[in-house]
C-alpha cells in the first residue's frame, strides 16, 4: 500500500527547488558551481526593516496574532494599494500569509471543487498548476509564444468554458519576465467581463522589478468592474529583499478573505508575529532603495541577455521586468554534449550544462513552455558574466 495520497500523486516537486538543492549539493562535494536557479535578490534586506524586527522583539510581539494578519500590516497594506494601484480596500478584505504561495493555496483551496478549472497562461510559475491540482482543481494551460511570452486575448477567449473558475496572471512573470502593458490588460479585461463565473488572481510580486520606461497596473486598476472578482496578491520578498522572512497578502473580496482566513485557520495560524512588524516598516517606511535596486537589475539583464545572444544556438528575449531570462535552446537540440548524451529537450541541456561547466539553471519543461530554460539573473555581475562565458563555452561544444 502507498503512502502517497491520491491529492499528492497529482503533484509534482518544485523543479526550480529542486535545481537548487541539487547546487548546493555538488557545491558541498567542492564543485565549482554557479547556480542561477534561484529568484531569490542578492541584496540584504534594509537595515530599517531589521531594526523594526528587533524592536518588535524587545518590545515582546512574539505571541500569536490574529490568524490572518495584524491590524497594523493590514493597514499598511490598505495604504500601499491606494498609493501603488489606486486600488481602495478596507482590512477585512486583506489577507497575510506566511509568504505567497499560502496566499495562493489559500484562494485555491478555499473556492475549488472537482472539475473547476483554472487558466494558467505558460511559461507559468512552477507551483501554479500543483496547487490548482492539489486543491482539486484542473489546470488549463495557454501557450503563449517568445518572444512575447504574454497570453492574447483571442486565446483567452478560447480557453474560457463554463467550468472556467480561476484565471492566474503573473506580471512581471516568473519565469519569462513578461510584463502586461495597461493596453494589454485592457484586452484581456474585454474578455474576462464577458465571463463573470472567471475570477482573478493576479500574482504582482514582481511589480517594482521593471525596467526602462514600463508602466505597473494591476487588472483591477484598469477595469475596477474586476475588482469585485479579483485578488490581487502582492508580498514583500522580492521588492524589499524579504524571502526569508515569508510574508505575503493580498487584497480582495471580503467573503473571499473571510473563506481564505478560515483555511489559514486550521492550516498554517498566523503568519510570524516578528516578520509582520518587519513588514509594516518595509512598506510604510522609507522606499527610496527600490529603484537603485531595480536599475541594478535592468543593468543585468542587459549583461545577461547581450551574452546568451552571443551563444551558439540560443535566442534570449528581452524582459519587461522581474529578474528572469527565458532563452529558447531549439537551435541545439539533436546535438551531442561532450558526454557524448544527444541534447534532445531543455532538460538535457540543462542537466548537460551543470554537469560540464557548473552552471545551474531551471529546465522549461518545468514550467510548461519547451524547449527553453529560465536564468535567474539576481546574483553579482561577476558571477553572471563567469556563468554567461561557460554557457558560451558549453554551447560551442557541442557537436
Amino acid at each position: 500500500m502507498s503512502l502517497e495520497s491520491a491529492a499528492l500523486a497529482r503533484v509534482k516537486p518544485s523543479a526550480t527547488m529542486a535545481a537548487d538543492a541539487k547546487a548546493r549539493e555538488l557545491k558541498a562535494q567542492g564543485r565549482d558551481i554557479i547556480s542561477l536557479a534561484a529568484g531569490e535578490p542578492d541584496f540584504d534586506t534594509p537595515d530599517n526593516i531589521k531594526d523594526a524586527a528587533i524592536r518588535a522583539i524587545r518590545d515582546g510581539k512574539t505571541k500569536y496574532t490574529n490568524v490572518d494578519g495584524i491590524p497594523e500590516l493590514k493597514a499598511a497594506i490598505c495604504a500601499k494599494f491606494a498609493r501603488e494601484n489606486g486600488l481602495a480596500y478596507k482590512p477585512g478584505q486583506i489577507n497575510v500569509s506566511p509568504g505567497g504561495k499560502p496566499v495562493i493555496w489559500n484562494a485555491m483551496i478555499a473556492t475549488l471543487n472537482p472539475g473547476d478549472e483554472v487558466v494558467i497562461p505558460a511559461p507559468y510559475w512552477v507551483s501554479y498548476p500543483d496547487m490548482v491540482a492539489l486543491a482539486g482543481g484542473t489546470p488549463r494551460a495557454i501557450m503563449t509564444e517568445a518572444p512575447s511570452f504574454k497570453v492574447r486575448p483571442e486565446q483567452l477567449e478560447a480557453a474560457i468554458t463554463p467550468r472556467t473558475r480561476w484565471l492566474i496572471l503573473n506580471s512581471p512573470s516568473n519565469p519569462s519576465g513578461a510584463a502586461y502593458t495597461k493596453a494589454e490588460l485592457r484586452a484581456l479585461a474585454d474578455v474576462l467581463l464577458k465571463h463573470p463565473q472567471v475570477w482573478i488572481l493576479t500574482d504582482d510580486m514582481y511589480e517594482h522589478l521593471v525596467f526602462g520606461d514600463f508602466a505597473f497596473f494591476t487588472i483591477a486598476q484598469v477595469e475596477p468592474a474586476l475588482y469585485e472578482r479579483t485578488l490581487t496578491m502582492n508580498g514583500v520578498s522580492k521588492a524589499y529583499a524579504m524571502t526569508g522572512w515569508r510574508i505575503g497578502y493580498a487584497g480582495g473580496p471580503e467573503p473571499l478573505i473571510k473563506a481564505m482566513a478560515k483555511v489559514e485557520s486550521q492550516t498554517t495560524s498566523n503568519p510570524c508575529s516578528i516578520s509582520q512588524w518587519a513588514a509594516v516598516e518595509a512598506l510604510s517606511g522609507p522606499q527610496d532603495f527600490i529603484k537603485p535596486n531595480a536599475r541594478k537589475f535592468e543593468e543585468r539583464r542587459d549583461l545577461v541577455v547581450s551574452m546568451l545572444n552571443q551563444a551558439r544556438g540560443i535566442r534570449c528575449p528581452t524582459p519587461e521586468g522581474a529578474f528572469y531570462v527565458y532563452p529558447s535552446v531549439e537551435g541545439l537540440i539533436g546535438k551531442k554534449a561532450p558526454s557524448g548524451k544527444v541534447i534532445g529537450s531543455d532538460e538535457d541541456f540543462a542537466v548537460e550544462l551543470l554537469e560540464a561547466e557548473g552552471v545551474s539553471v531551471v529546465f522549461g519543461a518545468a514550467f510548461g513552455l519547451s524547449p527553453f530554460f529560465r536564468i535567474s539573473y539576481a546574483t553579482s555581475n561577476a558571477n553572471l558574466e563567469e556563468a554567461c562565458s561557460r554557457i558560451q563555452r558549453f554551447c560551442a561544444s557541442l557537436g
